[in-house]
């Protein structure tokens, strides 16, 4: 024991030192993340389709493109994501002809072509992204899509179904999607790829197949929208002129200060095409921005450029403060001190959509990325607090003020149901989700989730709340009525069902839930089941597709860590199956094999997947620094 605790405090002095050293001059932290190749292809295309030939960049993405390509001519996700990803596929495939680099008779282009017919060609693609990206260049017909009409802005929010019930995310992606396909929009350079030969026969289109539920949900939000439309006294024509108009503004209205919309390329590049749509020239301010801030999201990584979807700056800084204060760093340290002026200056000050939907809050949250002003979210909020909250009994009002306002930010934010959402109350619409919309059941809908609810629990537990107190019981009582069969709870923001259930238990027991409570038990039942031979865990990405635990054959240092986490937060003596996972955990910080670079961050099911650069230091570094303080603290001599 004392020689584990021995390493245990030699691993979390090495990672908090590691960490203060990478820290930037103003406070943040900026490690960044991977967003598989999609983004890198998207901007190839626009580059070209702009004609802004950067060939320098170009051909750097370029190269991280075919550094990426499987031996079988596909792209992937994830490791264990069997045979490849079409869509993925067909995103790199086209953005490798745009770049002009690499020519259709190469045996890499020939062996992704092959891959994308075996597979069905494009009519198979499920990415809804890619689809649209398709259409815009010219290469998906417009007609197999589903078209949400642009009188939808028009419909207020009094009424079932409006602009608005959609979730934050689907809004700024929403809005370009409706201008380019009220438009049919798209834009075909004489140098764009000809992909008419991946335009397979197909029988019967998903998007057109007898689902008699997901048809009628769709029909009912067209009639809802032509209803409203004609109770504003205005002629079709005049409609769709203010619809258009309003999709316009809302996009423009939410341009961050580095040229991004909620500092989404994804959203962004979208919102360039239907600019264009809109008949703005590409040298408009406007787009000259756009490009200017998502040239800002590149990343370097072995020497090859990866444009991410977003930055995780302020996430990053926020976690990583609050592992080095729970190992030990005293909040008067100049490190912590740093990132508390960061921090504190990245509170948003301005009232975001989120106020439609909870009209008395005060503005105080956070968001996720350095330039976020205007979307907060419950996650990046509470870490925020976290990292401040220890110092706030003793330091400048300034310091009190902004936990205040974030706690009641967050506080407001909590749905009917007593679970927490990402980032807006009340964005649980059940038809939204069943939309004929490739993961409308993801992204359409912000529903409270296991692990947003959970950390929320956790930061109040520090706070000295119970659940005892009505807002914790409620969410005390809506993880205990979501739990899953196996003892586990689903995570919407982390893979998957290791995620849910470790923010679940720690939240349950921070606000004072007993360990001997069958739902705690059950939910540590779960976490050793699932542990591996060597100690530690691992679950795939494929979990949140199957909606189930699918273990991943081996073990990754954040899992491992919140598998861990869970346990020290329920059991008063370490047990031999938590002994095991610490030293598994240990070890698993000098590796650089494939699961140290697994991603375990979530965003679409079967579509989109996070890697996140920090991970393998924030999460090991705040389960050793947890396990050592329970257990023993230093080992001393």
């Amino acid at each position: 024991m004392c020689s584990l605790l021995a390493r245990t405090d030699g691993a979390v002095e090495h990672l908090a030192r590691e960490l203060v050293s990478l820290q930037a001059a103003d406070g943040s932290w900026r490690f960044g993340v991977e967003t598989g190749v999609s983004i890198d292809s998207y901007l190839i295309i626009l580059l070209r389709t702009l004609h802004m030939d950067d060939a320098k960049f170009i051909s750097g993405l370029s190269s991280r493109l075919l550094s990426k390509q499987e031996t079988n001519g596909a792209w992937k996700w994830f490791a264990d994501e069997a045979d490849g990803h079409l869509s993925a596929t067909v995103e790199a495939y086209c953005a490798l002809l745009y770049s002009g680099l690499i020519d259709r008779s190469d045996e890499r282009i020939v062996r992704a072509r092959q891959f994308i017919i075996s597979r069905g060609g494009l009519r198979q693609i499920s990415g809804l992204l890619t689809k649209v990206m398709l259409a815009v260049t010219g290469h998906y017909p417009w007609s197999t899509l589903l078209r949400i009409p642009v009188e939808l802005m028009l419909l207020p929010e009094s009424l079932p179904l409006h602009f608005y019930t959609f979730s934050a995310p689907a809004r700024v992606h929403l809005a370009p999607v409706m201008i380019l396909s009220d438009r049919r929009f798209h834009i075909q350079p004489a140098t764009a790829p000809d992909l008419s030969d991946l335009l397979l026969p197909h029988h019967g289109d998903p998007l057109h197949s007898p689902d008699s539920g997901r048809s009628r949900v769709l029909d009912s939000l067209l009639k809802e929208a032509a209803s409203g439309v004609s109770k504003l006294a205005m002629l079709p024509k005049e409609a769709r002129k203010l619809g258009l108009q309003r999709a316009e503004q809302y996009m423009l209205e939410r341009i961050e200060p580095d040229g991004l919309v909620y500092n989404y390329a994804s959203g962004t590049i979208l919102m360039i095409y239907a600019l264009l749509a809109r008949r703005y020239p590409p040298d408009h301010p406007v787009i000259v921005r756009a490009i200017q801030g998502l040239k800002s999201l590149v990343l370097t990584n072995d020497g090859l450029p990866h444009v991410q979807n977003f930055d995780s700056t302020v996430w990053d800084t926020a976690l990583i403060a609050d592992a080095l204060q729970q190992a030990g760093t005293p909040p008067s340290h100049p490190s912590i001190e740093k990132t508390r002026g960061y921090l504190l200056s990245r509170q948003h000050t301005r009232i975001g959509d989120w106020s439609k939907s909870a009209k008395s809050a005060v503005v105080g949250g956070w968001g996720f990325s350095d330039r976020n002003t205007m979307n907060p979210d419950v996650d990046d909020t509470t870490a925020a607090l976290r990292a401040l909250s220890p110092s706030r009994e003793t330091d400048a009002p300034q310091v009190r003020d902004a936990v205040d306002r974030g706690l009641q930010w967050v506080l407001s934010i909590q749905n009917k149901d007593g679970g927490w959402p990402a980032f807006e109350r009340g964005k649980d619409n059940a038809l939204l989700a069943m939309l004929p919309i490739d993961g409308a059941d993801a992204a359409a809908v912000d529903p409270s989730t296991a692990d947003l609810t959970g950390r929320v629990l956790e930061y109040l537990g520090r706070c000295g709340l119970t659940q005892r107190h009505p807002l914790v019981k409620q969410g005390v009582d809506w993880l205990l009525e979501r739990q899953e069969p196996d003892g586990s709870w689903y995570g919407r923001w982390g893979v998957c069902y290791l995620y849910g259930t470790w923010a679940a238990l720690t939240g349950l027991k921070a606000v004072g839930v007993s360990s001997g409570h069958e739902t705690i038990q059950k939910a540590v039942r779960f976490v050793l089941n699932a542990q591996n031979a060597d100690g530690g865990w691992g679950e795939s990405c494929l979990s949140d597709q199957q909606r189930q635990y699918i273990p991943l054959g081996a073990s990754t240092p954040s899992q491992t860590a919140w598998a861990l986490d869970a346990l020290i937060a329920v059991f008063d003596k370490p047990t031999a199956s938590m002994e095991r996972g610490v030293d598994s955990l240990i070890a698993s910080l000098n590796r650089s094999d494939w699961t140290a670079s697994y991603p375990t961050g979530a965003g679409l099911p079967g579509d989109f997947y996070i890697r996140y650069y920090s991970y393998n230091r924030i999460w090991p570094l705040l389960a050793l620094a947890h396990y050592r303080r329970k257990y023993g603290g230093t080992s001393g001599g």
